[in-house]
């Protein structure tokens, strides 16, 4: 069936509905902000350390750094162990180019790696084939909201002797054998942006460890290098999270477990919808962990008709991610082709993320999954 040419409508069912957040904690919000312009302390202030408190306590970890993005923390946590020019990090290719790109930049090589097609998430038999004696560092990231297999990947790092650095920016509140995503690796990267299961009204980010040298190490690298003023002990960075934002997060945190049983309700709910639709895969969930939704991501036939159809009828989607990053021109020089990756490249022809948020109220869900009904029935 062709799709014909017309006219997007207007959304009536959005990916996300950052506005139905709001509305019941604008007051809290609003009040949270104004005390901080009232104390006008913006920087590394009182907000920022009661936040990193409370979320180490949450994961169970000894110290959280807040930085100012999560693509930061990903810098700042390889920056802290030291890797650099010549060093290997072995990234999955099917992700957002943060991973990666945190690596590039501090001139290690990203050593991309193929994906488990079931969860999304790093293959552990590919990594345990691309180690090398330059491998420093493995990052698995959870993507959209389910952990890798860590148990795996803590023996191949252990046995490397590499650092397992978590990408957790999907994965706030998720569990893997009973245990938070955040407290499963030698250090862990948060994002805070907007769209996020905890996130702020700006970019804002966080690096969990239960190393003390490693957390004091990350403490100076987002403050120029420096533990006292105008002494820098290395070469910093600035990367700091901003009062206002650690205030807005405050006010979010304790609705956190919350709004991740609602996104598992609203899961459920798909998985109900769309069980007898053949052309449809929804995403597994291995019985060793606990899935927070960042994401609703299938995999279907004909994705790209589909998501115009759903457009047309002012039904949101969209594609995470359509191009691998061993494909990606930025790392064109490492020498990857097609074909080499394929589980990722299969992934990026076939995946579509359907609306998700906490609010999402059953008849516009209801609404999503008949009118993809419709397409494949061929209306």
């Amino acid at each position: 069936m062709k799709v014909a040419e017309q006219p997007s409508a207007p959304i009536t069912v959005p990916l996300l509905d950052l506005k139905a957040q709001f509305r019941p904690l604008r007051a809290e919000i609003l009040a949270a902000i104004a005390a901080v312009m009232e104390s006008q302390q913006f920087i590394l202030g009182p907000q920022g350390s009661a936040l990193e408190q409370e979320i180490a306590a949450m994961v169970g970890v000894r110290a959280a750094v807040g930085c100012a993005s999560g693509s930061d923390a990903l810098m700042l946590a390889l920056m802290a162990a030291g890797i650099g020019p010549g060093d290997e990090v072995i990234c999955p290719t099917f992700t957002f180019v943060a991973t990666a790109g945190a690596v590039a930049r501090l001139g290690a090589r990203p050593v991309f790696v193929d994906i488990d097609p079931r969860t999304f998430t790093l293959d552990s038999a590919a990594v345990a084939q691309a180690v090398s004696a330059r491998t420093r560092a493995i990052i698995p990231v959870h993507l959209y909201g389910l952990t890798a297999d860590m148990q795996a990947l803590d023996e191949i790092a252990r046995r490397v002797d590499a650092l397992l650095v978590e990408d957790c920016a999907q994965a706030l509140g998720a569990r893997y054998r009973g245990r938070a995503a955040g407290a499963l690796g030698a250090m862990a990267c948060l994002s805070f942006y907007p769209t996020k299961n905890l996130g702020g009204a700006g970019d804002g980010g966080m690096v969990l460890t239960d190393d003390n040298a490693l957390a004091q190490r990350l403490g100076m690298i987002r403050d120029h290098g420096s533990r006292r003023r105008y002494e820098h002990e290395i070469a910093g960075v600035n990367s700091r999270l901003d009062e206002i934002q650690a205030a807005v997060l405050r006010v979010k945190l304790p609705r956190l477990e919350k709004w991740n049983q609602a996104r598992r309700a609203v899961a459920a709910r798909y998985r109900e919808l769309l069980a007898d639709l053949a052309q449809v895969r929804v995403p597994i969930v291995p019985s060793e962990c606990e899935h927070v939704y960042h994401q609703f991501a299938i995999r279907c036939a004909r994705r790209d008709e589909l998501r115009q159809f759903l457009r047309q009828r002012g039904i949101a989607s969209e594609v995470y991610y359509p191009i691998p990053l061993h494909l990606q021109p930025a790392f064109a020089h490492l020498g990857y082709r097609p074909g080499q990756l394929p589980q990722a490249e299969a992934a990026a022809r076939e995946v579509l993320c359907l609306p998700i948020y906490p609010e999402l109220v059953a008849p516009r869900q209801e609404l999503v999954v008949d009118t993809i009904r419709r397409f494949y029935a061929g209306d």
